[in-house]
């Protein structure tokens, strides 16, 4: 069952945030930007290489127009593969762990995953950033030295920052799996 709905990112960019429960302690949530804009790329290209043909046309040397179709294409290789992401999924599972993965426009796919017996808790944090109040939803990560400590704080969906309408939707996500978690071993130990 899979169920998509539409937000808006802290900076007002349409964002869709997709929910797929997989089972009752299995849930994944995505949330997915704007995709890359091949207008907005010919643009920034097509500027690039008149102002390269322009200092060509002064100079007379025709480096100057390798180095900028040289330079253009570098740019938008590093630029799809290391900066420009797609999406950002969490895959909660309750009796495993949560798995953070981010999808590059370059099809490239990042992953993190964290043990459940390393997650103390997920909870929306706020920030201070300039003159307004971001908040961003975060995974504190249990101190091994002390159980009631934080050892980390893992934030997520940095790329895509969804403002707190959606965040609260994956919180409460969130939380329905974690407190299955809690109390399931409790309730089999009663039993």
């Amino acid at each position: 069952m899979a169920e998509e709905r539409r937000f808006r990112s802290a900076s007002g960019v349409p964002i869709a945030l997709r929910q797929r429960q997989h089972s009752a302690s299995c849930r994944e949530l995505a949330v997915r930007g704007p995709r890359l804009q091949l207008r907005s790329l010919s643009a920034a290209t097509s500027a690039v290489w008149l102002a390269a043909y322009g200092l060509f046309a002064v100079s007379e040397n025709s480096m100057v127009l390798s180095a900028a179709i040289f330079i253009t294409l570098i740019g938008l290789i590093i630029y799809l593969h290391f900066v420009k992401i797609d999406q950002e999924s969490l895959l909660v599972i309750g009796s495993l762990g949560i798995q953070v993965t981010s999808s590059y426009a370059s099809g490239k796919e990042s992953t993190t995953f964290i043990e459940m017996g390393q997650v103390k808790d997920v909870v929306i944090n706020e920030a201070i950033h300039m003159q307004k109040v971001i908040y961003y939803l975060c995974i504190l990560l249990r101190d091994p030295e002390d159980p009631q400590g934080v050892s980390e704080v893992v934030p997520l969906f940095q790329s895509s920052k969804p403002r707190l309408d959606c965040l609260i939707e994956v919180y409460k996500s969130c939380q329905e799996i974690l407190e299955k978690r809690k109390t399931g071993p409790q309730s089999s130990e009663i039993k």
